[in-house]
């Protein structure tokens, strides 16, 4: 049975998640910083005055998460959270000078991440590679707990940087 798990394409998925994971991990460790946190730094950097519901969205994070992640950001001085001024329930989020030092200090140990994940694919196939990956994300993404808004938000994020 097991051999047989080892053939499905989201056990493969997971996997390749957890290891991507680890990698930024041992790249960040000494910022103390998570993919999450990251994504969401940076959607915010790229989006300034963006509120929760649509970081959310952007980053793909349940909106029930998502205020957590903005907890601890903001605790550590990473980004502001305010009232909107035209519906105060509404928070809108932005990021602090700290913030954008600590994402130009991480960003070299995001990209090594990125060629550490792809490396086992011979160059001319992590192009191909990404594409197929991301037309899986995006062709599934309605069905996710979380949907992503778009690949808009995550190609403005990071732009080139998707590609190897």
């Amino acid at each position: 049975m097991t051999a047989e798990f080892e053939h499905l394409p989201g056990y493969q998925v997971r996997r390749l998640h957890q290891i991507a994971v680890a990698l930024f991990l041992e790249e960040t460790k000494l910022h103390g910083i998570t993919p999450v946190q990251y994504g969401a730094l940076a959607a915010v950097a790229a989006q300034p005055g963006i509120d929760q519901r649509g970081l959310a969205r952007a980053i793909g994070i349940d909106t029930s998460t998502i205020g957590s992640v903005v907890d601890r950001l903001e605790a550590r001085g990473l980004m502001t959270r305010n009232a909107s001024p035209d519906d105060r329930r509404v928070r809108l989020l932005t990021i602090t000078p700290e913030g954008e030092s600590l994402l130009s200090v991480v960003e070299p140990g995001l990209l090594r991440t990125q060629e550490r994940l792809l490396a086992p694919l011979p160059a001319d196939q992590q192009a191909d590679f990404m594409k197929m990956l991301m037309t899986l994300v995006h062709g599934n993404s309605s069905v996710s707990r979380a949907p992503s808004s778009s690949d808009g938000p995550a190609r403005e994020i990071l732009g080139d940087k998707l590609t190897p």
